[in-house]
């Protein structure tokens, strides 16, 4: 699959600063800990340490019962009729596929390569292509699924020029390590979440730059949008932005395959006619993202990271 030149970034485009906090001693014990297990995967290579961080975890992670009670939760919250043992199965899915994504993320590049191996199939590269030639931005969205890092990788090896948005860790140190590094791989123009970085993505779309999201978070703030049946606390940025900026909202979804291999489909805009009321337009395109990832979801769950207590206390 021959793909477009990546774009070219200047070294004097300056990466964000690390979240602001002071510096424990618990954080550079964790940072340790991060850089040793980097060098290990990427000693280990793709394959191998895909696979053993990934059993490990399906293993492992169902033991650490804080954190699996919530994905349990909330997976029995929008599957009623589902057994336990299913829900349990998911859960295990879920644990494999972050073992497999950490353990990727030193390999990001090598996974990307299109050219040179057949780790990523496309499907919908003429519409990826098609905004890449486009003199018009556009807002592609995903959720944390199969291996997330890996999408803003894609789309900068492909050739599209855009900014992303993350969510800073929340170990200052670990926070600049992996900035460091997406630097590398993916696009130096990284827009941390929140009120921090909307300026930036203001600024991205009037330059005529792209944007990257993931918008499948709970949030505190934001609109309350039915999301699998749910009424869930959803962020309406990209709607917003989408419909302020012309901007044609596209999903990009990505799916872990077997391994270390994925396939990755780019849709068509969502199709949606404004009808001038700013808060309702914004409010129904939100609604239409929301059952996009849904279905994304629902076809494959144990790829989506349910960790997070997506729906309000309440209802759990």
């Amino acid at each position: 699959m021959t793909m477009t030149q990546p774009v070219s970034e200047s070294e004097d485009i300056p990466l964000p600063e690390r979240r602001d906090r002071p510096v424990t001693l618990l954080h550079r014990i964790e940072l340790a800990v991060v850089v040793a297990l980097t060098g290990l995967f990427k000693l280990l290579g793709v394959d191998l340490a895909s696979s053993v961080a990934g059993h490990f975890m399906r293993h492992v992670g169902p033991l650490i019962r804080p954190v699996s009670r919530k994905a349990e939760r909330s997976l029995a919250l929008v599957n009623p009729d589902w057994s336990k043992a299913q829900i349990r199965a998911v859960v295990k899915d879920v644990w494999e596929n972050v073992g497999r994504t950490a353990a990727e993320f030193p390999h990001l590049s090598y996974l990307r390569e299109f050219e040179s191996n057949d780790r990523v199939e496309m499907i919908g590269k003429e519409k990826l292509d098609a905004i890449i030639a486009s003199d018009k931005p556009s807002i592609l969205f995903a959720p944390h699924f199969a291996n997330w890092e890996l999408v803003p990788s894609i789309l900068h090896h492909a050739g599209l020029d855009y900014s992303f948005v993350y969510r800073a860790a929340n170990n200052p140190l670990t926070d600049e390590y992996i900035i460091n590094h997406r630097g590398r791989v993916m696009s130096r123009r990284q827009v941390p979440k929140g009120k921090r970085g909307g300026r930036a993505l203001v600024d991205a779309l009037k330059e005529g730059r792209s944007l990257a999201m993931l918008v499948d978070q709970k949030l505190n703030s934001g609109i309350s949008v039915p999301f699998m049946g749910l009424p869930a606390m959803t962020a309406p940025a990209a709607a917003r932005l989408a419909l302020k900026y012309n901007a044609p909202l596209i999903q990009i979804e990505l799916l872990r395959l077997k391994g270390a291999h994925f396939r990755l489909t780019v849709h068509d805009p969502l199709a949606f006619t404004p009808t001038g009321d700013a808060a309702a337009d914004a409010e129904a395109l939100t609604i239409k993202i929301n059952e996009a990832l849904e279905a994304q979801i629902r076809a494959n769950p144990g790829q989506w990271l349910w960790f997070h207590r997506r729906w309000p206390k309440e209802l759990y």
